[in-house]
């Protein structure tokens, strides 16, 4: 019985993670900018397109189906590596290329320490190989509607039913356990207490009170208040008034172009070069192109 469960579990996650077309909502990030500004310890958000990513976002009601890790060379004989929890290879290490045209997020833990940057990430990796119980059909066949019928507030709990190991059920799961293991908040419940100050009523503690690792979705880390975003786009020398749209670009073959905006070009001195200064033209002023 538990081989007939676990072959048609296979299949079933297969299929959920196969890749349909989805329209996304925001150009993605070029794979070598997006490590040039990733850090070990960091968050990545990703707007998937399998059938499973979209249940989870209408679940979520979020842009972001799935989280990883950055862990780069924590991850053993790797470089530039992420941990992840995928559905049919279980938590695996992935490389940028995984998410190579689509749209991510990086999310950013705030002052934290190195020390327990290092333990989050060997965390993550001690994790590797751990597999995903393919035998409970049940739990795999609730991401088959990519909009179940249930009421919002039960949306997130329904992430957690099933298989009894949610840290291989969802990604974000895993990646709340290993912050959790140093301390590091996310998103906490917090309640307030009297702090017994005589003669002050009005005075309170503020206690957090930890989520269960089951119950944390990607968009956790994205709406969390211990996070900080961190946009590529705008890191990369970000200047509206050089942007090329497209109804200007007749510009570019127009007599009289100005030679200090003129595009940049891919070549192997980095991922642009700019042609005015391979021109003879002016160094200093270069047009940054959104492709």
């Amino acid at each position: 019985m538990d081989f007939f469960c676990s072959a048609i579990g296979r299949r079933l996650a297969r299929y959920l993670s196969a890749p349909v077309k989805v329209n996304g909502i925001a150009p993605a990030t070029r794979p070598e900018i997006l490590l040039a500004h990733l850090k070990p310890g960091d968050v990545l958000l990703v707007e998937g397109h399998s059938r499973i990513s979209s249940a989870i976002r209408y679940l979520t009601q979020s842009t972001w189906s799935h989280a990883a890790l950055y862990v780069d060379n924590y991850a053993p004989k790797r470089m530039h590596a992420f941990v992840e929890a995928d559905i049919v290879e279980g938590v695996r290490v992935a490389g940028i290329d995984e998410y190579a045209g689509l749209n991510t997020r990086i999310c950013r833990p705030v002052g934290i320490s190195e020390r327990d940057i290092g333990r989050v990430c060997e965390f993550a990796v001690a994790r590797i190989g751990q597999q995903y119980d393919l035998r409970n059909i049940i739990d795999l066949a609730r991401y088959l509607l990519p909009t179940p019928p249930v009421p919002q507030r039960f949306r997130r709990h329904m992430l957690s039913l099933g298989s009894g190991s949610p840290t291989r059920a969802i990604c974000s799961t895993l990646i709340a356990l290993a912050f959790q293991s140093i301390g590091y908040p996310i998103l906490p419940s917090v309640y307030q207490e009297d702090a017994g100050i005589p003669g002050c009523d009005a005075s309170f503690n503020e206690i957090l009170r930890v989520r269960h690792h089951s119950l944390f979705v990607p968009r956790d880390f994205d709406i969390s208040p211990y996070f900080a975003i961190v946009k590529p786009a705008v890191e990369e020398r970000f200047d509206y008034t050089r942007l090329l749209w497209e109804k200007n670009r007749a510009d570019l073959t127009a007599p009289g172009y100005p030679t200090g905006r003129a595009p940049y070009c891919r070549g192997p001195q980095g991922p642009f070069h700019d042609l005015a200064g391979m021109q003879g033209g002016d160094q200093g002023a270069g047009h940054v192109a959104m492709v």
